[in-house]
């Protein structure tokens, strides 16, 4: 077998890397020790981000995401002990990613993937 790219697991990493090289028309094959039912029924990711979450369904492989994950709207804080609800939601009309909500940048909020780029 010749290929153009190797990718060593089929985590949710090697899984994007495959879909968006694929997408662009780049062969890549992805090396996984572990069977397809293993990989595909262990979950991987507690929390991702918005930028993350956009990336999937801009490669076309949000539909599991969309499908059985629970979107997180707001935070509750507890002091004087009290929980105080923030809804991101309500406040913003859309969802917040922690970079927004804290300020702090991230690494995947300064990559921008053009999939409709040229290769």
């Amino acid at each position: 077998m010749r290929t153009q790219v190797a990718i060593v697991g089929a985590g949710p990493s090697g899984l994007l890397l495959g879909a968006l090289l694929h997408k662009a028309g780049i062969d890549a094959v992805i090396i996984e020790q572990r069977s397809a039912e293993y990989v595909l029924g262990r979950i991987r990711a507690g929390v991702l981000e918005q930028t993350t979450v956009a990336l999937l369904e801009q490669a076309g492989m949000a539909e599991r995401l969309h499908r059985e994950g629970l979107p997180h709207d707001g935070i509750e804080l507890a002091f004087d002990a009290q929980l105080h609800r923030i809804d991101f939601m309500s406040l913003t009309g859309r969802w917040m990613s922690a970079n927004e909500v804290t300020g702090s940048p991230l690494a995947i909020d300064v990559f921008q993937l053009d999939l409709t780029a040229e290769f």
